[in-house]
């Protein structure tokens, strides 16, 4: 890498670092358009502060939130107003999740650090019939496509900055505390194991580093 290269890197590091905003959040209101104006039961897998898990409430009758970390499970419970229908539970997608059948289930940056094949057929066991699956997801730019659309994320990024903060340094949010690991497969591939798994899963690349995945249970 060239040193100018390098010199902006590092200049764009410190610019995100002081100005932080939450690439998962910012997928919320398009989780909550794929699913039914109302439903009975949901899981969140990896709810971290529980963001999430407080908009789902609102339109489900029971929503339970699993998360690895116990630190920021109980940060979840103390954020979460008393008397929404919702609980949060310490635990490891790799180990079990929650029986259910829900008829949601949500998964937002998470399933890359699980193993991908164990962690979709998990989420099939315990999905309803008739219930709807929605992953927000990081893949690894493998592509050429992979990388155009990487390109325009980190155009995009330096705007949404920007706007969010109203040009502001602010501190890094409580969602933003999770470990960080690169995700390991590619689109290609998570697109493929994806329509063997579950058919006639939808699942698109989307700004910001992710993809997503919309698949409804017969």
């Amino acid at each position: 890498m060239t040193r100018p290269l390098t010199r902006l890197f590092q200049a764009l590091d410190r610019f995100h670092a002081e100005r932080p905003w939450d690439h998962n959040a910012h997928y919320h209101p398009w989780i909550l358009s794929q699913l039914p104006v109302r439903f009975g039961s949901a899981l969140d897998v990896g709810s971290g502060s529980g963001d999430l898990v407080r908009l789902l409430a609102v339109r489900g009758g029971v929503v339970q939130g699993v998360d690895a970390d116990a630190a920021i499970v109980e940060r979840a419970r103390e954020l979460t107003p008393p008397g929404l229908p919702v609980s949060y539970a310490v635990g490891d997608a790799r180990e079990g999740l929650p029986a259910g059948p829900y008829d949601v289930i949500t998964c937002v940056a998470v399933l890359h650090h699980l193993p991908f094949r164990e962690a979709m057929e998990g989420f099939r066991e315990r999905l309803a019939p008739g219930g709807t699956l929605v992953v927000v997801g990081c893949a690894r730019e493998q592509a050429r496509l992979d990388y155009l659309v990487g390109t325009a994320s980190a155009v995009a990024n330096v705007v949404m900055a920007l706007v969010k903060n109203q040009g502001r340094k602010v501190a890094r949010p409580a969602s933003m505390t999770a470990p960080v690991q690169e995700a390991s497969m590619s689109f290609a591939r998570i697109a493929g194991e994806t329509k063997a798994l579950l058919p006639g899963a939808r699942v698109r690349r989307g700004l910001f580093w992710r993809y997503t995945l919309v698949w409804r249970k017969p």
